[in-house]
């Protein structure tokens, strides 16, 4: 059973997490990324799967999963932008998607808190 996870990026941080690479549109790097978390549901993720991402009050994309170590979500290039039409609080912890694939859109702007 595929089980993608829900992370929420906090205000403070978007300008930093966007910079630090490989983000949408971007050229793939090679360079392995990490989500560091403690919550237990990073046991249901796997690689292949997708890591979405929540800002804003926003869903503003998911990357591929390339691996999980150690409590860290592993990802590479292949960000993809896609909201959703409905708006999303953002939460402590991890959350498994609740919106069927097909709700989900492309976000050209992505970027914009």
């Amino acid at each position: 059973m595929m089980v993608d996870l829900v992370g929420t990026c906090p205000k403070d941080f978007w300008e930093e997490w966007i910079a630090e690479g490989d983000a949408a549109g971007t050229p793939e790097t090679g360079t392995e990324w990490g989500w560091y978390t403690r919550h237990h549901r990073i046991s249901l993720i796997a690689p292949g799967e997708r890591f979405y991402v929540v800002a804003h009050g926003k869903l503003r994309g998911y990357a591929p999963v390339v691996a999980v170590r150690h409590g860290v979500i592993i990802r590479k290039g292949g960000a993809v932008a896609v909201t959703i039409d409905a708006p999303i609080m953002g939460f402590r912890g991890l959350r498994q998607r609740w919106w069927p694939r097909e709700a989900e859109r492309d976000f050209p702007d992505w970027r914009t808190p």
